[in-house]
């Protein structure tokens, strides 16, 4: 058969379209093939993140995952603030220095930022450890040893969050988010079932063992290889270290990072202390459901922060404000498409973790609209801490975490999931508002994915 007319010129103009995307050499296209790495890495990070968390509510029961889910939520949110905003901010100080040529500097913050994250890391595990063993009489006697497990793991968990943020510093997309999110999980999922295998008892105890190690395996296995990469790309030489510089940097970054980690851990953390463990796990398995739309908007905000500081160190304006709407359009589309699918398959999607968690699909639909609305002026956050503005963000954050809260408190105690939902969203939505207006005001740009920026 021969091809319909005007077919050839169709197909020529979709592979152009696409070359243009993603194959040029142009800005627009590296950052969609950057992106769209990290994506495929959070996707699949995503599938065995998905498949673990259904094996583990299958094997562990709806009390003990709830525990576990519990616990490693406070793993994911002091791990995430602990690096004192080294993580982020590695990616407007190392492009500065390289064209300074400050290589001193270079090498004294590349092995100075994980050597303070660490040690500050294990003092505050420590402490927490302590906290534990203070607060036990009044604590879940369930939950005891699985937080002495998450103290263990969070100066592993710390180290490698900033050593991803060096790696994105570079372009090593792979080096930066594989061992976190392909490795770790794997292990994860690999410890899990071969304990299952061995006839042992999986519980909250048991899992957290087993995460605990994929934390500690995958950092170390990271380090030796970032090791490797900064050794060929970095000339050795003296180093200099200017650590109240780099935490005057850092620390209002960690604030923002903090606030945002505390708006998107608050739901589960206020409905584990109203409502019950089960409805715990089945709000979790709704989260990690949505996941996909937020994985969008992190692959982006992950290639775009350096290219930010890069654009306005050199002073070209017209050249950061297309590229900045090139991030959010890129952001929003695919988030909102993403979003729609997944409310599609909602209730397939929520039976795999087990018959009681199809409940869930209302509040999936609830907790969407947040996303979407977020999406819409793509990783503007970013922005604001790679032009100077974090303390502004930090403070949009803040109140977005406040309002969060207060709705969770007045919601959750009445309508439990759909509560934590509706908080959330609400919270995102005025979050979202006040971005938009700060950025629109500091900076003169117009960030949102219906108009043109500048």
């Amino acid at each position: 058969m021969h091809a319909p007319p005007g077919s050839a010129t169709l197909h020529a103009g979709w592979r152009a379209r696409l070359k243009a995307m993603f194959g040029g050499g142009s800005e627009a296209a590296l950052t969609n093939r950057l992106a769209g790495t990290i994506f495929i890495i959070r996707v699949v990070s995503a599938a065995l993140a998905y498949l673990s968390q259904v094996l583990l509510a299958r094997w562990m029961g709806g009390a003990d995952y709830g525990t576990y889910v519990y616990v490693w939520t406070w793993v994911l949110l002091l791990g995430s603030m602990l690096d004192f905003g080294f993580a982020v901010s590695c990616q407007k100080i190392i492009p500065e220095y390289r064209s300074a040529g400050a290589h001193a500097l270079l090498r004294g913050f590349l092995s100075g930022s994980r050597l303070a994250c660490f040690a500050a890391s294990a003092a505050v595990a420590l402490g927490l450890a302590g906290l534990v063993r203070a607060l036990s009489p009044w604590l879940d006697a369930a939950a005891i040893v699985p937080l002495y497990l998450g103290c263990l793991t969070l100066p592993a968990f710390v180290v490698a969050n900033t050593q991803d943020g060096i790696a994105r510093s570079h372009d090593w997309m792979r080096l930066g988010l594989m061992p976190q999110f392909i490795v770790r999980q794997s292990l994860i999922m690999g410890f899990t079932a071969g304990a299952v295998l061995l006839g042992c008892q999986l519980g909250a105890v048991t899992a957290m063992i087993a995460s605990c190690a994929a934390v500690w395996i995958a950092m170390a296995g990271q380090m030796i290889l970032l090791n490797r990469r900064l050794k060929a790309t970095v000339d050795p030489g003296p180093k200099a270290y200017d650590f109240r510089s780099w935490l005057a940097t850092s620390l209002p970054i960690m604030m923002v990072e903090g606030f945002y980690l505390l708006l998107s851990y608050i739901d589960v953390l206020v409905l584990q202390h109203y409502r019950s463990a089960q409805e715990v796990g089945v709000y979790f398995a709704v989260i990690k459901t949505l996941a996909l739309v937020s994985f969008i908007h992190y692959a982006m905000s992950a290639v775009t922060a350096h290219r930010f500081s890069e654009y306005h160190a050199a002073g070209d304006k017209a050249r950061l404000a297309a590229y900045l709407s090139h991030a959010i359009k890129w952001t929003f589309w695919p988030s909102l498409a993403a979003t729609l699918v997944l409310l599609a398959l909602g209730k397939p999607l929520l039976w795999l973790f087990g018959p009681q968690f199809v409940g869930g699909t209302d509040i999936m639909a609830i907790a969407a609209i947040g996303l979407v609305v977020r999406a819409a002026i793509g990783p503007v956050e970013r922005l604001l801490n790679m032009l100077g503005q974090q303390n502004l963000c930090a403070l949009a954050y803040a109140l977005a975490f406040a309002v969060n809260f207060l709705l969770c408190v007045a919601l959750v105690p009445r309508f439990g999931g759909l509560g934590a939902a509706a908080a959330t969203s609400l919270a995102l939505t005025f979050e979202t508002a006040l971005l938009f207006w700060i950025t629109r005001r500091r900076l003169g740009l117009h960030v949102l994915a219906f108009g043109n920026s500048g």
